[in-house]
């Protein structure tokens, strides 16, 4: 069991993190907390949208300050089935390089407890050299603290991931988002929100031109024109770095649409709009989630394909014959390439896939499954008494694409091919993931494991090196 020395406790051997900014940000009675964000979502007109939220942008300063406005996206929220909220926020008072994700435990506020989805942060937590723990970044924080309280008011029954970025590449940003999609998965119960706060300074016209250029690329969802904006001092967002991860893992999951729903600053709060004045940039966000159409594979077209595959297997190990089924969804009977992988309480147990999409996809999966059931070389046929103990799981291909550089992969987004002369090994996107692996690693495990390659040969010039994304989803989830 490890211990936090800094404000933490212990209470049935669950580590405790004790609030750091109530009574300053916002109430410490948990009467008046609760009384204030009542008046806030009461008070607060948000422009309706239809269907879910995948993400919300929300402002972290003082409640008298922010609080109606981070008010407008919450109310969008209020007593909607999430099981996870991921939380994003910026390190206003440790320095440090790369992100650190809380592990496990319980985050107090006057309002409660919330406990922290371990489940979801083990996949995610040294994964890669730039994700790990770092308590110190979370010792004096207040961008994660002031979210909990809406977040406790608006939905129940959830579990919190307290993320705490600090200074990040671009490539840090997209290993985690990657990372946060394969962990996510086909889930549609899970809510990001990225706390930030937007324009710091003394000059009111300039806080309003410099939010409104931020705001361009918040409305185009552009991650990599705000990360440079940022760079180059023309952007201000104090949890930039978390916003450009929210905006990159939104689009990966075919999210596309981000509505600013307030903005304001300090001054208009406070009704001192005066130059020289300290001024602070405050919005809200919300990015809906694509109806399941808009993803790959909705909600029924993906438990049809699970079906599919395991009245497949059985039919093989009962009959020795291939399953006659017939569909007439569109979309799965759409040519693609898919990966079936069978799990047991031991860990994997076959996957077999075909990464060109050479018939139906409902046909790919058909085959694949009674493949990876009893021709994977790597363990015996499957027998039919084993089934009843087999998970499975499905990995619905995009189209290859030949990339020039291994720079372009984004691990856990990417799946890989490797190609030269005969030999050729391919990786799913989630190996990425369940390995820890860095991208080094990956590659060179690719090419001597699956490859037959030197370690080093996706390094060479003549290797042919493709990519592909992968929608993955398993019976756990339906």
């Amino acid at each position: 069991m490890w211990c936090l020395g800094f404000g933490a406790g212990n209470l049935y051997g669950q580590d405790i993190k004790q609030p750091n900014v109530a009574g300053a940000f916002y109430p410490d009675n948990p009467r008046e907390l609760s009384q204030m964000v009542d008046i806030f979502l009461d008070t607060a007109t948000p422009q309706q949208i239809e269907g879910d939220i995948f993400a919300l942008i929300s402002p972290h300063a003082g409640y008298g300050y922010s609080g109606q406005v981070a008010a407008y996206g919450y109310k969008l929220i209020k007593e909607k089935p999430y099981k996870t909220v991921i939380i994003i926020g910026p390190s206003h008072q440790y320095g440090f390089m790369g992100v650190s994700v809380y592990p496990q435990g319980i985050f107090r506020t006057p309002l409660g407890d919330l406990m922290i989805d371990k489940e979801f942060t083990q996949k995610i937590i040294n994964k890669d050299k730039e994700i790990f723990f770092e308590p110190r970044a979370f010792e004096k924080e207040h961008s994660l603290e002031v979210q909990l309280p809406f977040l406790q008011k608006t939905l129940s029954d959830f579990k919190i991931v307290p993320i705490i970025m600090g200074d990040c590449t671009l490539a840090t940003c997209q290993n985690l988002a990657g990372l946060l999609k394969s962990a996510i998965g086909g889930r549609r119960d899970v809510l990001v929100v990225a706390s930030t706060d937007m324009y710091h300074g003394y000059d009111y016209d300039e806080a309003d031109n410099v939010d409104q250029l931020t705001l361009s690329f918040l409305k185009n969802m552009d991650a990599q024109g705000l990360y440079d904006g940022l760079r180059q001092g023309k952007c201000q967002l104090c949890a930039g770095f978390a916003v450009v991860v929210t905006i990159m893992l939104a689009k990966e999951l075919g999210h596309q649409s981000l509505i600013v729903l307030k903005h304001t600053n300090s001054a208009y709060v406070t009704g001192e709009r005066v130059k020289g004045r300290w001024t602070v940039g405050y919005v809200s966000c919300a990015i809906d989630q694509e109806k399941e159409g808009g993803a790959l594979l909705n909600k029924e077209q993906r438990k049809r394909l699970l079906e599919i595959a395991r009245s497949s297997i059985e039919t093989f190990l009962k009959t020795e014959k291939k399953l006659e089924v017939t569909v007439q969804d569109p979309a799965l009977l759409e040519n693609m390439g898919a990966f079936v992988t069978l799990h047991d309480r031991h860990g994997l147990r076959g996957c077999i896939g075909n990464l060109v999409g050479k018939q139906p996809l409902y046909l790919t999966v058909r085959d694949m499954a009674v493949e990876a059931a009893v021709d994977d070389p790597r363990f015996s046929p499957l027998k039919l008494s084993e089934l009843k103990e087999v998970e499975i799981e499905i990995s619905a291909l995009s189209p290859l694409k030949r990339v020039d550089s291994a720079d372009q992969i984004q691990l856990g987004i990417h799946g890989v091919l490797i190609i030269k002369g005969p030999y050729s090994g391919v990786f799913l996107p989630q190996v990425a993931t369940e390995t820890g692996w860095s991208k080094e690693e990956f590659l060179s495990n690719l090419c001597s494991h699956k490859a037959g390659l030197p370690a080093d040969a996706w390094k060479d010039k003549a290797t042919e090196i493709y990519i592909f994304t992968a929608e993955v989803f398993s019976e756990k989830s339906y």
